[in-house]
C-alpha cells in the first residue's frame, strides 16, 4: 500500500497518474494549500521542504516527483512505464525524465514564484527571459516528437509522457501554451485520452486543461 500526499494539479499529479497506471493499492491524503497544510508540523516531519508530492513507501517518506516516477516504474515493471533495464530505450527514458526535471520544472519554479528570484513580481525582462527558456524546451521537444513520435520514446507510451503532459498543462495560461506546437499537442491529446488521466481528473476535481 502506498500513501500519496498530494494537492490537485501540482507536481504530485504525475505520481498519482503513475499509481493509477500501475493499479497498485494506494491511499490519497490531501495537502490543502489554501489552509497552508504543507507547513503543518506533522507534514514537515514527512517532507521538511513543505512541498508535494510525498509518497510513503513501506513506511519511508520519499519526495521529488520525477524520482518517484522512476521508483514506481522500477517497482512495477509489468506496467511498462519504463523500458527494460539495459536497453537504449531505457537510457533515453532516463535522459528525458532528468531533462524535464532539471530544465523545465526548475524554470517553472521561477516563473510561478517570483520571490525566489528576489522580487514580489517579475520585471518584464525577467519574465521574458523565463518565457523564452520554457518555450525553447517546447521547440526542442516538438522537433523530437515530430521526427520520432508520437511519444518521447517513439511508438511506445512511457511514464516520461505522463511527466511531459503534466508540465504542458502548467503552460495553459502562459502567453503561448505548449499545445500551440503541433507534435506536443498530439502527445497531449494521446495522454489525455488515457483512462488514468480521466480518472485523476475525477478524483482530484480538475476541469480545465
Amino acid at each position: 500500500m502506498y500513501t500519496l500526499y498530494y494537492s490537485p494539479g501540482t507536481a504530485s499529479m504525475v505520481v498519482h497518474l503513475a499509481l493509477l497506471e500501475i493499479g497498485a493499492p494506494h491511499e490519497l491524503r490531501l495537502v490543502d494549500f489554501d489552509t497552508k497544510a504543507q507547513h503543518d508540523p506533522a507534514y514537515l516531519k514527512l517532507n521538511p521542504r513543505g512541498v508535494v508530492p510525498t509518497l510513503v513507501i513501506d513506511g519511508r517518506p520519499l519526495s521529488e516527483s520525477a524520482a518517484l516516477l522512476m521508483v514506481l516504474a522500477e517497482r512495477h515493471s509489468e506496467a511498462k512505464l519504463a523500458p527494460a533495464p539495459g536497453t537504449p530505450e531505457r537510457e533515453a527514458w532516463q535522459q528525458w525524465i532528468v531533462y524535464l526535471s532539471n530544465t523545465l520544472m526548475s524554470t517553472y519554479r521561477f516563473w510561478f514564484y517570483p520571490p525566489e528570484l528576489g522580487a514580489a513580481e517579475h520585471t518584464p525582462e525577467v519574465r521574458a527571459a523565463l518565457q523564452r527558456k520554457i518555450e525553447g524546451v517546447w521547440v526542442l521537444l516538438d522537433a523530437q516528437l515530430a521526427a520520432h513520435g508520437p511519444y518521447l520514446l517513439g511508438a511506445e507510451f512511457s511514464g516520461a509522457d505522463l511527466l511531459l503532459t503534466m508540465l504542458m498543462r502548467w503552460s495553459r495560461n502562459m502567453p503561448r501554451p505548449a499545445t500551440e506546437w503541433p507534435a506536443l499537442k498530439r502527445l497531449a491529446d494521446l495522454v489525455r485520452a488515457r483512462p488514468s488521466w480521466q480518472k485523476l481528473y475525477e478524483i482530484e476535481g480538475l476541469s480545465e486543461w
